[in-house]
């Protein structure tokens, strides 16, 4: 059976539902899978719980979720670039847990690997750490942190093939290879798509047996979170 599907709608057909937990990859607006963003948007479906670093931006990537009110928690590192993410928290419409990055990145790669629970020294002594099991190691205290499943991963990678053997370019690396393992079902988009077997093994950062299913997105947009210039001379 084919795991390559015509367009995102398609990709994501019956696997959607209100209630479910969506791992999305990328770092701020690089590598995130906004073909899929956007097919999740048009589905309807609500009360959704997103694991990913970040909320994208106002208008671009997971913002618009938030623009339809489709996101009830996020589960992330960073919100900073999101006006409308603070004001929805500050009015009690959106649940956040928030993770120090290292930490958010560790319970991905442990909820891929099966490995339940983890301890780690980061944010012991704050609120971070508060209602969480507290334990010493050679007289050190290290807190609890759990690992992480989703229902749904969507990832975006540079380059893939049919079979769902994925290869990531530079920083749209981060967060999709380790989400890629830890979705129940996960599915990609593609830059370039190529048969089984054009892709050197050496090169495959995701193999296969991770994905089910994908789509060829050959115009992703690449945009640019912040644009720093200088004058010309």
């Amino acid at each position: 059976m084919s795991k390559v599907y015509s367009d995102a709608r398609t990709a994501l057909a019956g696997l959607l539902r209100d209630g479910m937990t969506i791992m999305s990859g990328g770092f701020g607006l690089c590598g995130i899978p906004e073909t899929l963003i956007g097919a999740i948007r048009d589905s309807g479906v609500k009360n959704l719980t997103v694991i990913s670093n970040n909320a994208g931006v106002d208008g671009i990537g997971l913002g618009i979720l938030l623009e339809t009110r489709q996101i009830r928690k996020m589960v992330s590192s960073y919100v900073g670039e999101n006006k409308l993410f603070a004001q929805q928290f500050l009015g009690g419409e959106l649940e956040l847990e928030f993770n120090p990055q290292g930490t958010l990145a560790e319970r991905i790669r442990a909820g891929g690997a099966g490995i339940p629970a983890f301890f780690t020294k980061t944010g012991v002594g704050t609120i971070i750490a508060e209602g969480k099991d507290i334990r010493e190691f050679d007289g050190e205290n290290y807190v609890m942190e759990r690992g992480l499943v989703a229902d749904l991963a969507i990832v975006h990678a540079w380059k893939g093939d049919s079979e769902g053997n994925l290869v990531y370019r530079k920083t749209a690396r981060n967060f999709n290879p380790m989400m890629a393992t830890a979705g129940k079902v996960t599915v990609a988009q593609v830059e370039h798509l190529v048969e089984a077997g054009q892709i050197d093994p050496d090169h495959i950062v995701t193999p296969g047996i991770f994905v089910q299913r994908i789509v060829h997105v050959p115009d992703a947009e690449k945009r640019i979170e912040q644009r720093t210039t200088r004058k010309r001379a």
